[in-house]
């Protein structure tokens, strides 16, 4: 919502009734009286830009086969590239690992991993997980999760506004008699129509680049994926995210629903590497959060063993694709 610098009773309104304005200076005003409007004009104006920018919700999906640092620092580059733009403002991270029905070889119980993430998170301020998607029966496309969440999101800001005090039932009895106010103290009120966050799926390169996997994804729902919700892709050292775009026809359709974040500091963490070392005997330390290394040992889930778990099994994606192709 865009509020005009002339109408600070509407910008006061919007930011809640928090903000201040002071009056211009008189002509018998001192110089801090003028220092002090300038400040103000400043206060106005950035909190002016701050209720213009849209709030983003970063939601990563995946197996976190284990979790690892680098998981956790795609939201941190995310948000601060988002945030950098002037044109969003970054107000939650969400981790929804996939169901034990995606059947990827090597892939953990969700239980494990699910726990994990949440071990790995608990010092966040921001990024959360949600199960919500390890808990369905069947493997479930990433644009129905993305929908999931946003029509969540959706719900939660409509009934945030139908319970605000402003939106009480004038029929309602009150149970104490409450003293009347002066007409010209009365407030008009202001419903809270601020929209809820927009979801938009945050993912590395490798996901980026497993749209051109055949049969992996369906080119609608790529296509809906962009349109409707928008990707973050951090990229990574050996890849070329804007090459891969350009020769992807639906990628540069929606090219501009697409922010590419450059890793500047690189980091080449991945959980195959991390399981790996863990079957070879090898310290995983500071490669993932203490707690999950702490649970990884305690609970022996990484193990040759465990890596032949769903061999020889078509991954779900592949075969409902291949099957609804062929039907």
């Amino acid at each position: 919502m865009v509020v005009c610098a002339c109408n600070p009773s509407a910008l006061e309104a919007e930011a809640g009734g928090s903000l201040q304005i002071q009056s211009q200076p008189g002509p018998h005003d001192d110089g801090a009286g003028v220092r002090g409007s300038h400040v103000d004009r400043q206060l106005l104006v950035h909190t002016m830009e701050e209720l213009e920018r849209t709030e983003v919700v970063l939601l990563a999906c995946g197996s976190f086969n284990p979790i690892t640092n680098m998981h956790l620092r795609l939201f941190e580059l995310a948000r601060d590239h988002m945030n950098s733009t002037g044109k969003y403002r970054v107000v939650k991270g969400i981790i929804s690992p996939v169901g034990d029905a995606y059947k990827k070889k090597g892939l953990i119980p969700a239980h494990h991993r699910v726990t994990m993430a949440e071990l790995a998170t608990k010092t966040s301020g921001w990024v959360e997980v949600d199960p919500w998607e390890s808990l369905q029966k069947e493997w479930v496309e990433t644009v129905k999760v993305l929908r999931h969440h946003q029509e969540r999101l959706e719900a939660g800001s409509c009934h945030q506004w139908q319970n605000s005090p402003e939106q009480e039932k004038p029929s309602r009895k009150r149970k104490w008699a409450e003293p009347r106010q002066n007409s010209t103290q009365k407030k008009p009120l202001q419903p809270n129509t601020k929209a809820a966050p927009q979801v938009k799926l945050l993912c590395g390169a490798d996901l980026l680049e497993s749209f051109g996997v055949p049969n992996l994804w369906k080119s609608e729902d790529i296509a809906r994926i962009l349109a409707d919700y928008g990707l973050v892709c951090v990229t990574r050292a050996g890849s070329d995210a804007q090459k891969f775009i350009y020769e992807s026809d639906v990628l540069w359709r929606h090219r501009h629903d697409i922010h590419l974040v450059n890793e500047w500091v690189t980091n080449d963490i991945s959980s195959t590497k991390i399981r790996r070392a863990l079957r070879r005997g090898q310290s995983i330390r500071y490669l993932v959060p203490d707690p999950v290394q702490e649970y990884i040992q305690e609970h022996g889930i990484y193990s040759a063993e465990s890596e032949d778990r769903n061999l020889g099994v078509v991954l779900a994606p592949l075969q409902r694709n291949i099957e609804e192709d062929a039907s």
